[in-house]
Formats: C-alpha cells, structure tokens, sequence
C-alpha cells in the first residue's frame, strides 16, 4: 500500500466533534494514503453521494460508529466526475452538490479520508472484482464494508451487494447494507427523487430530504442592471449548468459571501429570483439566478463566488403589466422573503 503521510488514531478519534475544511484527508491518488491509516484495517463506503442527503448520512453514521467500535479508519469513495457523465452524458442527471462542496459537508460527518477515484473511459472499464482487489483490499485493507441495499457499480453495474459479499469471504471483509431511509411521506430518500423536487421548485420537501438548504455556488457576473432601474438591484449569479437549479419563481433564501479579505464569511438575508424575466424578454434562451439582498443595496458583489441557500418558494414567474406592477411585486415579495426567514 503506497503511504506517504503519518497517521495519528488518537488524532482522528477527535475529529468527529470538529468541523474545519483541514479535517477530513481527501485523496485523489491512491498512492497518497496517510501512512498508518489503514492498518488496522478500514470501515468503508462506496458511491456518487450527490446530495449527502439524510439516506447517505445514515450509511455515513453507521460508517464512522462501526469504526469508532472497531478502532479502524472510516473512508468513503467516490468518484468525480460522475459517473453519468462519462457513462452517458445526454442522459447525465443535474447535480445536488459539485466536488468541492461535497467534500465540504463530508468534513462534518467524522468521517477519517475520502477517496476521490478520478471516472474516465478506463475507469468504467474496471470489473467490480479487480477495482475490489486493487482499491477496497490492496490501499484500504478494508474489514468492513456498507453499502446502500441497492447499490451498483462496476462495468455493467455488475458490483451489487451478493457480488462484494462474494468478495468479502474470498478476501476477509464483511459487507452490510444499510437499508434505504425513508423520508418525507415515505417516499424513500434518494438524489434522483430530490432531484424532482428542486426542479419543481419544492424546495422546502427537497430540503428535509437534504437534511439542509439546497444550495449552488456561482460567480456573480454582470447583467443588464433591470433591478437597479427599477429600484431593487440583485447579483446575477452564474453557476455550473452541471447544478440542479430550482424551477422559474420567488423564493427567500440566504446569499452567502466568502471570506476574503480579512473578513470572515457573511451571510444576508435575500429574495430570489429563477426566471426569464416575461416582463422585458418574449422567448429568453435560458432562466438566470438572481438575488437581491435585502436591506444591502451599495454591495459590491461582482466576480465573487457566492453561494445561494434555498428555503422556500414564494410564488411562480409572472409576467406583469408594466414596471409599476412589478415594483409592487416586489415589494411584496421581500416582505414575504423576511416572514419567511425570520423562522430559518
């Protein structure tokens, strides 16, 4: 097993009652696994984990308390890009989470290392039994694996749950999985189900099945400046077309500022606008985020990456008469946004 970095278990034994960015060891190669990791064996995790949605942190809590029990490292893997991207892009689903704010949430699960398996045309080629020997056995020398009770990967999905058992007596690991949660009216908790629900605008349903805000980070960039005319500048925020984007409406959320500068991050009230303005534009190709911040109309916000956090949806995309009954609008609806927010 390739190691190139010591490995402290008392360290990592602490970790789960921290929250910092530095906490968690991500690896992209799987040569870099911290000296000592390992060991004493490994309690493992396999998937895409788009979302970390309440289903995933269930595995992921069985995960860290089987080894807090067993006195082994906790690992997930996962695999970046998704694997829908390479597999079949005109089909790939619209993600809950990217890269970097997927390995934001882990850091606050206790969780010892990720592993981020870098998922090409060679990588989808690997039989669920060779990436078994060479990445859970040969790097994790993993004792325990757990795994959701529908969970498939490998070439042709092959690696299901019988196939890594079958793995697991050949090479002595134990595999359990983990039942799937239900959520919200029972619908059992899942990113293709969430996914659903953002792009209907649920918001508030897609978030008890996060467990969180639905959130997307992107690049405020200029626009055509309509709110300010009108008297309600908003950030034009440009994300990935990768991300799930809530459906065209209003809703109350928070604009979230990165720290720089000295400044620690900041977080401000916001009303929310997903839409192709029907007011000034017949036919616009594509809906725009924009946010306005409420009660900070001299902020100067262009070329940060913020973040927008989702709490409900206020009403659906209307075309209005002319600029007066829009303003009326929107004064409406940052009254409704502060109601709103003023329990969240």
């Amino acid at each position: 097993m390739g190691c190139d970095q010591s490995w402290d278990h008392e360290q990592a034994s602490r970790r789960s009652t921290q929250v910092s960015f530095d906490l968690v060891h991500v690896i992209s190669d799987l040569k870099s696994v911290p000296q000592g990791l390992c060991t004493s064996g490994s309690v493992v995790t396999i998937g895409a984990y788009d979302g970390l949605h309440v289903g995933h942190r269930e595995i992921i809590d069985q995960v860290t308390q089987k080894a807090r029990d067993d006195k082994q490292a906790s690992v997930l893997v996962t695999f970046s890009p998704h694997p829908a991207n390479i597999l079949r892009p005109a089909e790939a689903p619209k993600l809950l989470t990217d890269r970097d704010q997927k390995l934001r949430l882990l850091e606050g699960t206790g969780i010892d290392a990720v592993v981020v398996i870098a998922f090409d045309r060679l990588q989808a080629e690997e039989t669920p039994e060779d990436f078994a020997k060479r990445v859970l056995v040969d790097t994790l020398n993993v004792k325990r694996l757990i795994v959701g009770e529908d969970f498939c990967f490998g070439k042709d999905r092959r690696g299901n749950v019988e196939l890594l058992t079958q793995q697991g007596e050949q090479y002595g690991f134990v595999v359990e999985p983990s039942h799937l949660v239900a959520g919200h009216d029972d619908v059992t908790a899942s990113s293709t189900y969430i996914r659903s629900l953002v792009q209907n605008g649920d918001i508030e349903a897609a978030n008890m099945y996060l467990g969180r805000q639905h959130e997307l980070a992107g690049t405020v960039v200029h626009g055509d400046a309509r709110g300010r005319t009108v008297g309600f500048p908003t950030a034009n925020v440009e994300v990935p077309k990768m991300l799930c984007q809530p459906g065209d409406g209003v809703y109350a959320g928070w604009y979230v500022r990165p720290a720089r500068d000295g400044q620690p991050e900041r977080v401000y009230p916001a009303a929310i606008n997903i839409g192709r303005r029907p007011t000034f534009y017949v036919d616009a190709p594509v809906s725009l985020i924009e946010a306005h911040v409420i009660g900070e109309e001299s902020l100067d916000l262009y070329g940060e990456v913020a973040r927008i956090r989702f709490v409900t949806r206020l009403r659906g995309e209307q075309k209005f008469s002319g600029i007066d009954e829009l303003k009326a609008q929107l004064v409406l609806d940052i009254e409704n946004a502060k109601t709103a927010l003023a329990s969240n």
